[in-house]
């Protein structure tokens, strides 16, 4: 017999050789008719696996999340991949994971794959799934699973087991009834009567293992979930994140672009995103000149020596653009503003009276992204962080934390958002630094989580190994998560770069450094505000707030000196004199999303009023300029 450990710390007792089915059975007939894989210490397994005497176990069911993504991994493997290979026989197999709600699969084909041929394939997937057949799971070691698919020739698959560490157990998946097999670290449902309403929703391009050196794969992206009111409301959840996409908004409010003739991942600010980015920047300034901090400028390049001594050489070497030579020096663009700030601070030796110092930068870096990984504002080459670092002594890290959660919270409320998701990252098994300075940064940071009154979540192990951190996540006007905000520290980069201050008692002793960014980087915030937003930006934000219209050639100079008069009130407006009929004008401002329309006709010039109408295309009757200021005004103190 041997010993099992249930999540409860009940045990339960099994003949040798039980598996899943045996514990789930024994627990009980209802689990053991939801059960579709188990965890044993920790690590999901198949239900077929064998227990050993003292593991942990729980069963997985189909209805917890756990389960859902086995469905997903399971659908994209057993039965997206056999029905694209069963109609499209000469095409090669690559990978297919799942992701965020859902799953995807890239091959090889020399036919292509459209969006109009999903349908087929979801049919030829129905048809798989309604034999609910049994998926059965064999072990190989690395010569018995490359003999395996050189025999059916899936090239993919052959590279993935010889660029492997491992020997041993290749797991192999097979469908009972089809005996279509894949490679997966798994693990599967047991058979396929699990599977949930799904859903294929685009076909895209991908570079085999994301490099642009490689040959373009087809990707085939699909969802599913467990019942079709799930399925339904992330599809209406899919046509309304479509509809706020930031490039298709972009281009239309004409923000920014991104310019393939200068190299893809690079932005080009236009006139109305340079506005906004503008007034973004101006406030982040603000709020960090309150907040006592010094704001910095530092260059784009250093040399490549100093990125070694940061150890960005040796972690970010892949995503470091390639030194560049002159005068038998090597120089590389900056991937990180950190190691410019850490020699601004050891400019000249600290006492710790001047601590904590707080410097503040809109840095621009650069990170070598693969082509296929780049995506609007959201995903670039060249981006500016809203970058800080604070050196502080070890009694000063707490204080210094609450100071930034509050800094953070003030901003971000400011651009309403006001629902996060909070992650306390801890100590990774890798990391530098004493236990006793880890516990007490760890502490600081969950005490000053605590004294905001703030939820978080523990994210055991999944601090930086230079430091604990809290990830913030904000939540936006359709319910997804945006990770911004960071606050890390850092017993790492004292020691490479020998910073010190001078202690009270005049020795010298190593400063704490934090990292912070609150809205992560701009571009990247930029595209989140409008998606948020759906380009109908708040008064303060939007890049023209007031257009005024004339009817007729009549009222042109009453509309000047009602623009020249907003403008000096500090307004961003435009004056629209095209001789065009009213209606397109009105149109046409209103597409351009601008929140304030001002209608003048004879009646207005002669009465010294304006017609006004708001954004939603709400009628606000007629009023003075005076009374329109007094609206603005209290628009944007709110």
């Amino acid at each position: 017999m041997i010993s099992i450990t249930l999540p409860d710390e009940s045990k339960k007792e099994l003949p040798e050789d039980s598996n899943g089915y045996d514990l789930a059975e024994m627990i009980g007939p209802g689990l053991a008719k939801n059960a579709i894989a188990i965890t044993i210490d920790g690590v999901q397994k198949d239900l077929g696996d064998t227990l050993k005497n003292n593991n942990i176990a729980s069963i997985i069911t189909i209805d917890s999340d756990e389960g859902l993504e086995i469905m997903r991994h399971t659908l994209t493997a057993q039965v997206l991949a056999s029905a694209i290979k069963k109609l499209y026989p000469k095409c090669k197999l690559a990978i297919g994971p799942t992701i965020d709600n859902g799953f995807y699969y890239d091959v090889l084909s020399e036919q292509p794959i459209s969006t109009e041929d999903l349908i087929s394939i979801e049919k030829e997937m129905q048809l798989i799934i309604q034999k609910k057949s049994k998926i059965n799971k064999s072990l190989h070691n690395k010569t018995e699973a490359i003999n395996v698919f050189k025999h059916l020739d899936e090239h993919y698959k052959i590279k993935i087991i010889e660029d492997s560490e491992q020997d041993e157990d290749f797991q192999i998946y097979t469908n009972q009834d089809s005996n279509f097999i894949d490679l997966c670290i798994g693990p599967h449902l047991p058979d396929l009567s699990f599977i949930g309403p799904f859903k294929l929703t685009k076909v895209s391009g991908a570079y085999w293992k994301g490099d642009s050196q490689n040959e373009m794969l087809t990707r085939v992206y699909g969802t599913a979930w467990r019942n079709q009111k799930e399925l339904d409301k992330y599809l209406d959840h899919l046509i309304e994140a479509e509809k706020r996409d930031h490039r298709k908004i972009g281009k239309e409010l004409d923000l920014f672009s991104i310019q393939e003739e200068a190299g893809g991942g690079l932005v080009f600010w236009h006139p109305n995103g340079s506005r906004i980015r503008n007034i973004i920047e101006d406030f982040w300034k603000t709020k960090h000149r309150d907040a006592d901090y010094e704001l910095l400028y530092s260059p784009h390049i250093a040399l490549d020596s100093l990125w070694k001594t940061s150890g960005h050489a040796d972690f970010y070497e892949e995503s470091m653009f390639k030194a560049i030579e002159d005068e038998n020096q090597f120089y590389q663009l900056k991937p990180m503003n950190c190691p410019f700030h850490i020699l601004i601070y050891k400019n000249s030796l600290k006492s710790y009276r001047e601590l904590p110092i707080r410097y503040a930068e809109l840095g621009t870096v650069y990170r070598h992204e693969m082509t296929g990984a780049l995506h609007g504002l959201m995903r670039v080459r060249g981006f500016t962080q809203d970058d800080a670092h604070v050196f502080c002594m070890e009694d000063q890290i707490e204080n210094e934390i609450t100071s930034i959660l509050n800094l953070t919270i003030d901003m971000l409320n400011a651009f309403t958002f006001k629902e996060y998701e909070i992650h306390l990252a801890t100590r990774p098994e890798k990391s530098v630094g004493s236990n006793s300075i880890w516990e007490k940064a760890t502490s600081a940071l969950e005490n000053a989580l605590k004294g905001k009154n703030l939820d978080y979540k523990l994210d055991d192990g999944g601090g930086a190994f230079y430091g604990p951190k809290i990830d913030i996540k904000i939540k936006d006007a359709i319910g997804r998560l945006w990770q911004c905000s960071t606050i890390q520290l850092d017993f790492n980069l004292h020691e490479r770069f020998y910073m010190n201050y001078i202690g009270s008692d005049g020795q010298k002793h190593h400063p704490i450094m934090i990292h912070r960014a609150l809205l992560g980087s701009i571009e990247r915030f930029f595209g989140i505000l409008i998606e948020h937003f759906e380009g109908k930006f708040p008064l303060w934000l939007a890049p023209n707030q007031v257009s005024i219209l004339s009817i007729g050639d009549s009222q042109a100079d009453y509309g000047e000196l009602v623009h020249d008069r907003l403008k000096k009130e500090g307004f961003r407006v435009e004056l629209d004199l095209r001789n065009e009929k009213i209606g397109s004008k009105i149109r046409d401002h209103t597409l351009k999303k601008v929140p304030y329309l001002i209608i003048i006709g004879d009646k207005e010039v002669e009465d010294n009023i304006l017609s006004v109408r708001s954004q939603n295309g709400k009628d606000l009757g007629k009023m003075s300029l005076d009374e329109l200021l007094e609206i603005l005004r209290k628009e944007i103190s709110m």
